[in-house]
């Protein structure tokens, strides 16, 4: 089975894979459903920026962190590390991706009085994305409860586990439940039955074209499309500029599959913008191409990564 490690315990970097804990976080499950078995070690860091830090300073080969959400859009927490407007992660690039099918639970302690009820929860704890994705059923069943973000799931179900009172509760997964003991007080609670988180898997090194070697990423068709992820900056207030970016991207055919910006922190109000592109041809020099044209009409522009498409 894949071994998690504790701080206490030697690390062999070389086949360590960090991943936002602790274990039985959704994170945790999409890491195991990428490298699994006992070649693995599994290194549960208690933040998404914990993973870049953690293979950035070289002590996990990969990292793997939530991206985005079918229903609530993007994991800006992710965002704002590969965003790097701190220039801590010069080394990080994007290798791989993994999607997964989340299907959120209330956990708690059941009520001996009222055992079917949520009137006794006063606390729910969880990630602000699992919130998000389950706001039909907070908003209904928890109108009475404070809803408090935490950094992970898996995370919160421990703090549910550990109020005595038995008046906390977490959304997280089914797994989180067998993990801390708690009762499952309600199933399915997201809003979407095609709830989906998109994972990504990190590597310290430069960007590349080629399908890495190992099994995780071969898993993807090799006829599948190119994924790449290239973020930029356009002179600020100059009308048009973002607009001749983007138009690199449509005069060599390629498909922009996803858009975010973040403030860039030079300027106010300028932004640091996020653009994703398919590309049915994996030869790295056609993706170069469109990388050079960005280059030539942006501010500033780095290239994160390249990888095989899983959907």
């Amino acid at each position: 089975m894949t071994v998690i490690q504790t701080p206490s315990e030697p690390a062999n970097h070389g086949s360590s894979v960090a991943y936002l804990g602790p274990p039985a976080s959704y994170s945790h499950q999409a890491t195991t459903s990428l490298f699994p078995g006992e070649e693995w070690s599994l290194v549960p860091t208690a933040t998404i920026k914990g993973v870049f830090d953690t293979v950035q300073a070289g002590n996990a080969a990969y990292g793997v962190v939530p991206f985005e959400n079918s229903t609530h859009g993007v994991v800006t927490f992710t965002l704002d590390s590969l965003g790097d407007r701190g220039g801590e992660f010069a080394d990080i690039s994007v290798c791989g991706e993994v999607y997964l099918d989340v299907q959120h639970f209330l956990l708690g302690r059941r009520d001996p009085a009222d055992p079917e009820g949520l009137t006794h929860i006063r606390h729910v704890y969880s990630h602000p994305q699992a919130f998000g994705q389950t706001q039909g059923f907070t908003s209904t069943r928890l109108a009475h409860a404070e809803l408090v973000d935490v950094s992970s799931t898996s995370r919160g179900a421990e703090m549910a586990a550990a109020d005595a009172s038995g008046t906390s509760a977490a959304v997280a997964s089914e797994m989180a439940a067998a993990a801390t003991g708690l009762d499952v007080l309600a199933r399915s609670i997201q809003d979407r039955g095609d709830n989906t988180t998109r994972f990504l898997v990190l590597r310290r090194g430069r960007p590349s074209v080629a399908r890495e070697e190992a099994a995780f990423l071969v898993a993807a068709a090799a006829a599948a499309p190119t994924k790449s992820l290239v973020s930029f900056t356009v002179p600020h207030r100059c009308p048009g500029a973002l607009a001749e970016v983007l138009q690199c991207f449509q005069r060599r055919g390629l498909d922009l599959t996803s858009i975010n910006s973040l403030p860039s922190l030079i300027l106010p109000f300028q932004y640091l913008f996020f653009v994703e592109f398919e590309a049915a041809d994996r030869a790295e020099t056609s993706i170069a191409v469109v990388l050079e044209d960005v280059a030539r009409v942006a501010q500033s522009s780095r290239w994160l990564g390249s990888w095989g498409s899983k959907r």
